[in-house]
């Protein structure tokens, strides 16, 4: 080989290596943002709720309902498949990490879609959500989740800005008992004296209305809820708040 062609493929290796460096990887960031980027892969961009109208928003949830749902899947008293998989292995101290990371997110939401059913099917939604059915022993929506139904820190969520489809699949599993939480399972008993029309009627008005500006969960009151719920047990040690 000639001396030129020699200084040649020298000059054109170095260039391939020099190339490499420029474009090998940056250092990986190791954060909780970048780990839990696979959640956004079903629940939005940051979490904020992917648009097929089943998967929920978790951005801005309190982080103690984040952390007892998380819990949930993991320990199978929810079932989902992917879910179960992906949390079977890990620990409380992470699901709680996650749950933090999540909470912390304060993003707008989009405005609600249109109103579906009739006007008729919305209002009796409206009626269970702020005043229930004593006779059947079904409290408010409102009793549980807040006056603004924007939910109550650290444990309850809000109830708006949830797809219709969503709320309808989560209420149904709990009236069938494919959806569980700790005992005693406030939501299930809720659920379980609904009727399949209930449902339908509360996810309808539930999902047409829009979320107040100031969506943040406020402190819970000190005032006991209307039943007992087995999610999380209060300072006092008493089982108080609903998990959804």
């Amino acid at each position: 080989m000639q001396r030129k062609q020699i200084v040649r493929l020298a000059l054109a290796l170095a260039g391939v290596v020099a190339s490499g460096a420029a474009l090998a990887a940056p250092p990986f960031e190791d954060t909780i943002a970048q780990r839990v980027i696979a959640c956004t892969g079903c629940h939005g961009k940051e979490g904020r709720a992917a648009p097929d109208g089943y998967y929920p928003r978790i951005a801005g949830k309190p982080a103690g309902y984040l952390f007892n749902q998380l819990r949930n899947f993991r320990d199978e008293r929810r079932h989902y498949e992917l879910m179960n998989g992906l949390l079977a292995l890990l620990d409380d101290a992470y699901l709680q990490e996650i749950a933090d990371h999540f909470s912390s997110l304060d993003l707008p939401y989009p405005a609600p879609l249109a109103p579906v059913g009739s006007a008729a099917q919305r209002d009796a939604g409206e009626a269970l959500v702020r005043r229930g059915d004593p006779a059947r022993g079904v409290p408010a929506c409102n009793d549980c989740h807040g006056a603004q139904m924007t939910g109550l820190a650290p444990f309850i969520p809000g109830l708006l800005g949830l797809p219709r489809d969503y709320l309808n699949a989560q209420l149904g599993a709990w009236r069938s008992g494919q959806r569980r939480a700790l005992p005693p399972d406030c939501m299930a008993q809720v659920a379980q004296r609904l009727s399949p029309e209930d449902i339908g009627a509360v996810s309808a008005w539930l999902a047409a209305q829009p979320v107040p500006a100031h969506a943040a969960a406020p402190p819970a009151p000190s005032t006991p809820l209307p039943i007992a719920c087995g999610g999380v047990a209060a300072a006092a040690g008493t089982a108080s708040a609903p998990t959804r």
